[in-house]
C-alpha cells in the first residue's frame, strides 16, 4: 500500500525542535524511571494477599495482563485522538493517571485494589503511542531511527536508575517505590505543562473521528491489511508474547530459582537499561552505517534467542552467571531491535497518521503482553522455571523468518 507524503510533512532538511525534543526526552526518561521503579517490589506486594505461595507467581502475571489488556483498548482511542486534538492535552491527561494509578497500587489494602491501581495506570498507559507519534511529528523521516535509538538510550538511562532506586527504596517499605514513582511522574506533568509545544499542527490534524479508529480489533484489522507493515507488525507480536511473559515473571524467577530480594532483582533489571545506553550510545550508530532498519530488527531478534537461550539453562543448573550472561546479551537484542522498528513503522505512513498507527501499533504490543504473562504464568507453575525462556525461543525464531520475507518499504 502506496502513502504519499503530506504537503506539511516534515523533509530531511527539517531542522528539530530543540525545546520540543528535550521535554519528548525527559518525559520517556521519567516515564521509564516511573514503570521500572515498581518492577523489584511487585512479588513482596502481593505475597501478603496470597494464601497459596503457588499463585504467587500467577497473581504477579495476571497483574502485567490487566494492565497491558487496558492498554490494548486505550492505545488507539488516545492515538486517535491526539490526531485530532493534539499530542498535548493527551500526553498530560494520560500522564496524570499513571501518577493516580501508582499512588492506588502503593496505597494497597487489598488484592482488589492492587488490580484497580494497575487498571488505573493501564487505561492511560497507552500513551506511549502518543508520544512515538509526538517524536515522528518533530523529526524528519530519514532521522527517525536515530532518534528513536536516543529514545531507548534515555529510556534505558531510566531504567538503570529505576529498578535499583525501587529496591534501595524498598527497605524503607515495599509500597514507597510507589509513592516515589507517583511524584515524579506528577513532577513531569507539571513540567509538561509549562513547557511542552504542541507538535501537531492543525493543518495535519485528523479532520473527522470514526468509531473503526477507536475500535481496536477494527484497527488490528485495518493494520494487518496494510501491506507494508503486516510482517513487521506479525514478527512484533510474535516477539512480544515472550518478552511480556519474561517481564512479568522476571522478579518471580529470580526469587524462586536464586533467592534474590529486591535490591539484586533491581540490579538485574538495570542491567537492560544499561545495555540500552551501551548499545544506543555506541553500537546502534555503526550499525546504522552498515545495515538498514530491517536487517538490524533481525539482529536483535537472534540475539533475544541467544538470550532466552542462556536464561533457560540458567534455571535449568540454577547457575545465575548463565542468568546474567542472557540477560545481557537479550537486552542488546531488545535495544536494538525497538529503535529499527519503530523506525520502519514510522516512515511507512504520513503525518496525520502517525498518532493512529503508533497507538495501534502499541494496541498489538498489549494485546501480547496481555497473552505472554497468562501462558507464561501458567507453564512457569506447570512446566517449570525454564518454560518462558523456551517459549521465546520458538516464538522468536518464528518472527525471525516472518521478518526475513517481508518487502522492506519505501516512499
Amino acid at each position: 500500500m502506496s502513502i504519499s507524503r503530506s504537503q506539511n510533512e516534515p523533509n530531511t532538511e527539517q531542522t528539530v525542535d530543540k525545546h520540543a525534543l528535550i521535554f519528548g526526552l525527559i518525559s520517556v526518561f521519567l516515564c521509564g524511571v516511573g514503570f521500572s521503579i515498581i518492577t523489584p517490589v511487585v512479588p513482596f506486594l502481593v505475597e501478603p494477599y496470597i494464601s497459596n505461595p503457588g499463585d504467587q507467581a500467577i497473581v504477579v502475571t495476571l497483574l502485567t495482563s490487566v494492565y497491558a489488556f487496558c492498554v490494548f483498548f486505550a492505545a488507539p482511542v488516545l492515538g486517535t485522538l491526539s490526531d485530532k486534538y493534539g499530542r498535548r492535552p493527551l500526553l498530560l491527561a494520560s500522564l496524570l493517571g499513571s501518577a493516580i494509578g501508582y499512588l492506588v497500587f502503593g496505597i494497597g489494602g487489598a488484592l482488589w485494589i492492587l488490580f484497580a491501581g494497575r487498571i488505573i495506570e493501564g487505561i492511560t498507559g497507552g500513551s506511549i503511542g502518543t508520544i512515538f507519534a509526538y517524536f515522528a511529528d518533530i523529526i524528519p523521516p530519514q532521522q527517525r531511527t536515530k532518534y528513536f535509538g536516543w529514545v531507548s538510550a534515555v529510556v534505558g538511562v531510566g531504567t538503570v536508575i529505576g529498578p535499583t532506586l525501587g529496591g534501595l527504596l524498598a527497605k524503607f517499605g515495599y509500597a514507597v517505590p510507589m509513592f516515589f514513582g507517583a511524584i515524579i511522574t506528577l513532577l513531569n506533568v507539571v513540567y509538561g505543562f509549562f513547557f511542552m509545544p504542541e507538535s501537531l499542527t492543525k493543518s495535519n490534524r485528523l479532520k473527522k473521528i470514526t468509531f473503526i479508529r477507536l475500535n481496536p480489533f477494527s484497527q488490528l484489522a485495518n493494520l494487518l491489511s496494510m501491506k507494508n507493515l503486516n510482517r513487521l507488525l506479525i514478527s512484533a507480536f510474535l516477539l512480544w508474547i515472550p518478552n511480556g511473559s519474561l517481564q512479568a515473571v522476571f522478579s518471580q524467577f529470580t526469587m524462586d530459582t536464586f533467592s534474590w530480594k529486591p535490591v539484586l532483582i533491581g540490579l538485574m533489571f538495570s542491567i537492560m537499561g544499561i545495555q540500552d545506553i551501551i548499545s544506543q550510545g555506541f553500537i546502534m550508530p555503526k550499525l546504522l552505517k552498515k545495515f538498514n532498519d530491517n536487517q538490524i530488527a533481525i539482529l536483535g531478534m537472534v540475539s533475544e534467542i541467544i538470550g532466552y537461550s542462556l536464561i533457560a539453562l540458567s534455571a535449568l543448573f540454577s547457575f545465575y552467571p548463565l542468568f546474567i550472561s542472557g540477560v545481557f546479551i537479550f537486552g542488546f537484542g531488545d535495544s536494538i531491535f525497538g529503535p529499527s522498528f519503530n523506525g520502519m513503522l514510522s516512515k511507512s505512513i504520513d503525518s496525520s497518521e502517525q498518532g493512529r498507527v503508533q497507538g495501534g501499533s502499541q494496541s498489538i504490543q498489549a494485546l501480547a503482553r496481555m497473552i505472554g504473562p497468562i501462558i507464561g504464568g501458567q507453564i512457569y507453575v506447570s512446566l517449570g522455571h525454564a518454560a518462558p525462556a523456551f517459549m521465546g525461543m520458538i516464538l522468536i525464531t518464528a518472527a525471525v523468518a516472518v521478518m526475513y520475507k517481508r518487502k522492506p518499504y519505501t516512499k
